[in-house]
């Protein structure tokens, strides 16, 4: 894809101001052989890609989004050097806790794809105690009622916790979706990860629009 394409989909999906804000774009082959696909990178400002975006879809949903999203967050988070080195499934595990909102676009998105090495998978889990294989999990809305409880319990473990809950981070939670205007941006809670082990880039730091160092619940 060439890149003033890029920017004219980086526009249509963050506004004018896209153009502004990325540095560059690079272009990157479709995957699988998938024709109704397109790849485009840079989806935040510059920082973050997206493996596949439909090509039919005048702009893609906010799923969409949020599935590439957590693609690109296994890109810029370290986990421990035990977890990395660790065989676990063989994967990097995308998992859903709950009641699943991205259909097949969350697994259409990971298809083909790798990171450290390993071909990234989705899987769908109902309790916490399903997650050992998890790299990355996102709390589906139907956790609410129990969101104390699935943080406390995965409290020990170099999981990246993810939602779009209201006040997720303030409840432990390490990375929050958030609306801005038609974008979807995120918070991050950045005491919540450094007390799992996991080191957040700075890039991906920077084009957060919060980023919360209080550990106490309710800041």
């Amino acid at each position: 894809m060439a890149a003033g394409c890029g920017l004219i989909l980086m526009e249509k999906l963050y506004g004018a101001d896209a153009r502004r804000l990325t540095p560059q774009v690079h272009a990157i082959s479709p995957s699988l052989g998938l024709h109704p696909w397109i790849t485009v990178v840079v989806l935040a400002w510059g920082l973050l890609s997206v493996p596949a975006l439909h090509a039919q879809n005048a702009k893609p949903t906010d799923y969409d989004v949020k599935a590439a999203y957590l693609y690109n967050f296994g890109r810029f988070v370290e986990w421990p050097a035990q977890i990395t080195t660790a065989p676990k499934s063989g994967h990097f595990t995308v998992c859903v806790l709950g009641q699943d909102p991205f259909g097949p676009s969350l697994d259409n998105t990971l298809a083909g794809e790798t990171i450290g090495g390993k071909s990234i998978v989705a899987k769908r889990i109902s309790s916490p105690q399903e997650s050992d294989d998890c790299h990355i999990i996102f709390l589906g809305s139907t956790e609410g009622s129990r969101l104390k409880k699935i943080v406390a319990e995965l409290d020990k473990k170099a999981i990246l916790t993810v939602s779009d809950m209201p006040q997720f981070v303030q409840l432990g939670g390490m990375i929050q979706f958030v609306p801005e205007g038609k974008r979807v941006r995120f918070e991050v809670n950045l005491a919540a990860t450094q007390h799992a082990g996991l080191t957040l880039s700075s890039e991906l730091l920077k084009v957060a629009t919060t980023v919360r160092k209080n550990s106490a619940v309710g800041d």
